[in-house]
């Protein structure tokens, strides 16, 4: 009998590892013959932690399971979920980036392999640096986290740069509310990021890889790291990758959480060992980077779906998506919502349809009053607008933007008013201090915003003028997108700033 169980952080959180412990304890107490396998999340939170057994006849769930239903389970008297794969929250769901998230043992690389791993990597090794770039190119691939620049673009731009060295960066400093798709992927199939960037490496004449890491996440270090050591050992990775005779090796390294080092300078400056500040651009990274040299910098998603192209083709890919919009996008739902988890899908699905069938509406019951798109800097959509499709274009074309596509649903109980500010907090908390739009904008914010909650008639109109300077004058995203949040909140919940305008007076 093979049971796995997920070591996933949020597994954890519900006592996945009690579960395990229980369950190696029965099965030694009963004299059963069980191999407990620590796999990734199926991305399901609602039923973590989520348990599969196999006695013979395939992979069978059940879920939430706690130490006290182990005998139950192993009984066979608990019931069951079916197999995984039924489910609706599965079957839904174009799985490519996390195809084998949940399905493997995140540290085993043979059977990593055996699920498509490494197919991409040998095709990369046949093809030249402008070949590579060219498929990047031609698959739509946009920054997943984020900015949604064309991945393509930048890659040629760090290929055609000349330079004794270059280097992979993946930013995996994922600080957004409502995000964890970077620390599944690192967790549950930990190799699909490093083939990801040797591919890359190779695309752009880079020997060298650093993945920046935020402290928070020590189960994905973990992982991360013993994925490294194995991938070197088994020649994946070093100076001789796949015996191409070509060279690529990484390493992980650890940041303190600093909100702004999830922006791409800002996290050189930390990964230099320097303080985490943004630069001013230009010069690019990707012509003068990590340590003055051309960096191609890019997200944890952005990196694990390389190999997918290069496994199934680049056209295979760019055939899903919406518009410029292309392959799938990995929605985190989280917040007030019934069925919270990580959901992909191809670019073009509808707000609603993601935030009330695929998340089945509010914990609470009460009606949806809001969802926040894209992290602490995303705008707050209404109801009015949940026909908007899952797209950067058709988003940015609403007032919003997808970022790293987190979802944080809330109910008609929230206090716009309040979100508002805690928008403006957050960017004067976390602000380098590097630009005087940001660092002093944001703290004039949060007096603004208590100046409307005090009655100021004029105050509203000065926060719209602020948020203009911060927009336009801030250096990064962090100055530069809070605004979004601040006047959705202001726009499209008018009556949020009214009532308290009129409790005041």
């Amino acid at each position: 009998m093979r049971i796995w169980v997920p070591l996933d952080s949020a597994a954890k959180a519900l006592c996945a590892d009690a579960v395990a412990e229980a369950l190696a304890r029965e099965a030694k107490a009963r004299g059963m013959d069980v191999q407990i396998i620590r796999n990734g999340s199926r991305g399901m939170v609602w039923l973590e932690p989520l348990v599969e057994v196999d006695a013979g006849e395939g992979r069978v769930g059940y879920g939430p399971v706690t130490p006290a239903d182990v005998p139950a389970l192993l009984d066979g008297r608990m019931n069951s979920l079916g197999p995984i794969e039924d489910l609706d929250w599965m079957r839904r769901q174009t799985r490519l980036t996390f195809a084998r998230c949940g399905v493997i043992d995140p540290l085993d690389l043979d059977d990593y392999a055996a699920h498509g791993g490494l197919a991409g990597l040998r095709r990369a090794i046949g093809l030249d640096s402008a070949a590579i770039v060219a498929e990047v190119t031609a698959s739509g691939l946009r920054g997943r986290g984020g900015a949604g620049f064309p991945t393509g673009i930048k890659w040629k731009t760090v290929a055609e740069a000349r330079a004794d060295q270059k280097y992979i960066v993946c930013n995996a400093d994922e600080g957004d509310s409502g995000t964890f798709a970077d620390r599944m992927i690192m967790e549950g199939d930990p190799f699909t990021l490093i083939e990801g960037m040797a591919i890359a490496g190779l695309g752009v004449g880079a020997t060298r890889g650093y993945v920046y890491m935020r402290s928070e996440y020590p189960v994905a270090i973990q992982v991360l790291e013993r994925a490294v050591v194995i991938a070197r050992q088994r020649g994946m990775l070093g100076a001789d990758v796949l015996g191409s005779g070509r060279a690529f090796d990484m390493q992980v390294r650890v940041g303190a959480g600093a909100y702004v080092c999830g922006e791409e300078t800002s996290l050189l400056n930390s990964l230099e060992g320097k303080r985490g500040i943004v630069r001013a651009k230009p010069p690019l990274p990707a012509l003068e980077g990590f340590l003055g040299k051309p960096t191609v910098v890019n997200n944890v998603i952005s990196l694990a779906t390389i190999p997918v192209i290069f496994e199934r083709g680049a056209q295979f890919y760019a055939d899903f998506g919406l518009g410029r919009s292309r392959g799938t996008v990995t929605l985190q739902i989280a917040g007030n919502v019934r069925r919270g988890g990580l959901f992909e899908t191809a670019f073009g699905m509808s707000l609603g349809e993601v935030v009330n069938d695929i998340g089945g509406g509010t914990l609470s019951g009460r009606p949806v009053k809001a969802v926040q798109v894209g992290g602490p800097l995303g705008a707050y959509m209404p109801v009015s607008k949940f026909d908007t499709a899952m797209g950067y274009e058709d988003f940015d074309a609403a007032g919003g933007l997808i970022g790293h596509a987190g979802l944080v649903v809330f109910d008609d109980s929230a206090d716009m008013l309040q979100m508002a500010r805690f928008a403006m907090e957050f960017c004067a908390i976390e602000s380098c201090g590097k630009c005087t739009p940001c660092r002093i904008g944001a703290v004039r914010g949060v007096e603004t915003i208590d100046r409307i909650a005090a009655g100021d008639p004029n105050a509203a109109a000065l926060l719209s003028d602020l948020c203009e300077t911060m927009k336009d004058g801030s250096l990064c995203a962090l100055g530069g997108f809070t605004p979004y949040p601040v006047m959705s909140a202001l726009t499209q919940f008018p009556d949020d700033f009214a009532t308290l305008k009129e409790a005041a007076e």
